[in-house]
């Protein structure tokens, strides 16, 4: 049985921990055995931590989104879904604030903003079921792919600090939005769902899609 007061206060402290840089990854960065100082020009490290800051930003906002739907989830297999995914999610987090330590930048001033919509619209997910939810973690990863693609074919050919954590990321990403949509197909009445009915509307992505391409044009910047 679910405890919302509970739920709440351990969000409030993930929140204050994810906003302040306090978590702690499971797993050493894949930038570890890459070159430490890339012959990296002046433009280049400035183009470098833009879009670190911005996947930074994005994994502020997947921390905000799991607590959200887990907050409102019902079953007890879609929580752990939710929780290995957001573990992993924490990894991704410290990778990119380390990174942009080492470009001698800093994240987002506007990632407080960002959380507090993210874990809002997680919790209307987790409220509209939890096939909705999972749904939900299936279109939002794939977006986070197609914008890890787009970052990978962007970042300077010498920044394999960089590309070593974005490619992980990818791989990461890619196997949430795997693992959600199978759970969905177990939900309900036990048989398999089409993919169909398991994923958004076009209208639904399309909206995703313009509030990730606002995040990126703020949060490459300030």
């Amino acid at each position: 049985m679910k405890q919302y007061p509970d739920d709440l206060i351990r969000g409030f402290d993930r929140a204050l921990r994810t906003l302040t840089g306090q978590h702690r990854a499971n797993r050493p960065s894949p930038a570890a055995d890459e070159p430490q100082n890339a012959d990296l020009s002046a433009e280049e490290v400035r183009h470098a931590a833009g879009l670190m800051r911005v996947n930074h930003c994005g994994e502020v906002c997947a921390q905000a989104l799991y607590d959200g739907q887990s907050t409102t989830a019902r079953s007890p297999e879609v929580l752990a879904v939710l929780a290995h995914a957001g573990e992993e999610e924490v990894d991704h987090l410290v990778w990119c604030e380390e990174r942009l330590d080492e470009l001698g930048s800093r994240p987002s001033v506007l990632n407080p903003l960002f959380y507090g919509a993210s874990w809002t619209l997680g919790a209307v997910a987790g409220l509209l079921g939890d096939r909705v939810s999972l749904a939900f973690v299936e279109a939002t990863e794939d977006q986070v792919v197609k914008h890890l693609d787009s970052h990978l074919s962007s970042l300077p050919d010498a920044d394999e600090r960089s590309r070593a954590v974005v490619t992980q990321m990818r791989e990461d990403e890619a196997r949430h939005g795997h693992d959600a949509l199978e759970l969905a197909g177990t939900l309900g009445d036990g048989s398999a769902a089409s993919v169909e009915e398991q994923t958004l509307s076009p209208l639904q992505k399309r909206v995703m899609a313009g509030v990730a391409r606002l995040m990126t044009a703020t949060t490459y910047r300030i």
